[in-house]
């Protein structure tokens, strides 16, 4: 089948929509399916490049580094989307989002009689926390960006999400077209439990202390991920045999080392930068346990990667991230926002190793069902279905449910 991906951003951008667009274009190439991407250029002039058996075609944009720093978009009609229809023919095509290029994309197709699958991968906590007077006008921006969404995914033949919990947000949003959760998908031969890896060497590595219970957070640094509770946290217990250790890089990343330094805890924060995806797993097996605080994950693909490590999880009970994490079962949750439960979650785990072991086994058992091999199986059996019944949204309904056995429209 001839696939054509949409995105606002895309591979080498680290962020969770970029990481899965990518990692489907490419296993869906493995599969011997024709794959093309098209996404703002992040050299801002047209570019076309074959890549792992994907054509990744990048249109004219504009950095809105305003906003921030890796944010691309398009602000017009581009005619190289009508050309790359013409030349590449789709036979279904997937939006993973509503900004310019992906509503450009979406109108070719409507035109064309083209099947159209859509990927949320947007709550609007990913935009207002950027946003002035966010806290006191929060209903009003909330309304404005779901209708934005809603004016483009209402009209798509099928919508996906990541999670049961993604998927109630866009009902209760409004959204009525067929909507199916499907995971992210993690690679569970590249993450997985390795007992060979020698931690102390492993941590000597990255400067992290042997002796020390060590969380570690892996992520984008920006605001929306909440690691300001964490490194209060941390200075709230005063505990000097507890480390943080934070892989990635942000807009926020300056604010949090000055909060570590403002807290004296900065001895005890170590702030990684960007870690490549090969070293990941070995660092995911050196730690303690994982940590994301963040208050906006629709699933959240490095939970999941620590977890097929089979680490314990240290999150907030916010949005996806109970549907990962089971408190007491394979790890801790806290209150979103709140210090105080953070480091009394902290402080159960520190205090319980005995634990970690059967904590650990249990992330590694619900981690194995986001496999990829299960989730590109899901999405080839959505477009098949589409495939067979253009046109009849319904129809198309009972066929993805009857092919792929996952729960519908929840």
């Amino acid at each position: 089948m001839r696939i054509l991906l949409a995105t606002v951003t895309y591979a080498p951008i680290v962020n969770g929509q970029a990481v899965f667009t990518c990692n489907l274009a490419n296993r869906l190439a493995q599969q011997g399916h024709s794959v093309a991407v098209i996404y703002p250029s992040q050299d801002l002039e047209e570019a076309e490049t074959l890549e792992n058996d994907v054509l990744r075609v990048g249109v004219k944009s504009l950095n809105l580094e305003f906003w921030h720093p890796d944010a691309y978009t398009t602000l017009w009609m581009d005619p190289a989307v009508e050309r790359l229809f013409d030349r590449f023919r789709p036979q279904l095509v997937h939006i993973h989002d509503h900004y310019p290029l992906c509503w450009n994309v979406e109108q070719v197709a409507r035109r064309r009689g083209i099947p159209l699958v859509g990927t949320n991968h947007f709550v609007p906590d990913n935009v207002t926390h950027y946003l002035p007077y966010s806290n006191q006008l929060q209903p009003f921006f909330d309304w404005v960006l779901w209708r934005w969404l809603l004016q483009i995914y209402n009209g798509l033949d099928c919508v996906t999400v990541q999670s049961q919990t993604a998927a109630q947000a866009l009902r209760q949003a409004g959204l009525t077209a067929p909507l199916m959760p499907v995971s992210c998908g993690i690679d569970t031969e590249h993450f997985h439990v390795d007992a060979a890896v020698d931690r102390v060497a492993c941590r000597r590595r990255f400067g992290l202390d042997a002796e020390r219970v060590t969380f570690l957070f892996v992520g984008r640094m920006d605001a929306e991920k909440r690691l300001d509770v964490l490194i209060r946290a941390l200075a709230a217990l005063d505990r000097p045999d507890i480390a943080l250790a934070i892989a990635g890089k942000g807009t926020a990343g300056e604010q949090w080392r000055k909060l570590a330094q403002e807290l004296g805890v900065a001895d005890r924060v170590h702030f990684l930068g960007y870690v490549p995806e090969d070293d990941l797993p070995t660092l995911l097996n050196s730690v303690d346990v994982f940590a994301m605080p963040s208050d906006a994950e629709l699933l959240s693909i490095a939970t999941l990667e620590a977890m097929a490590c089979g680490r314990p999880v240290l999150a907030a009970r916010a949005r996806a991230l109970p549907e990962l994490v089971e408190d007491g079962v394979n790890g801790r949750l806290f209150r979103p926002g709140d210090v105080r439960d953070a480091a009394a979650a902290m402080r159960s785990l520190v205090d319980a190793p005995s634990r970690w072991p059967q904590m650990g086994a249990a992330s590694l058992q619900r981690a194995a069902q986001h496999d990829w091999a299960n989730v590109v199986e899901k999405y080839e059996s959505i477009y098949r279905s589409l495939q067979k019944t253009r046109g009849d949204r319904r129809r198309t309904t009972e066929k993805v449910l009857s092919s792929t056995g996952v729960p519908l429209n929840p």
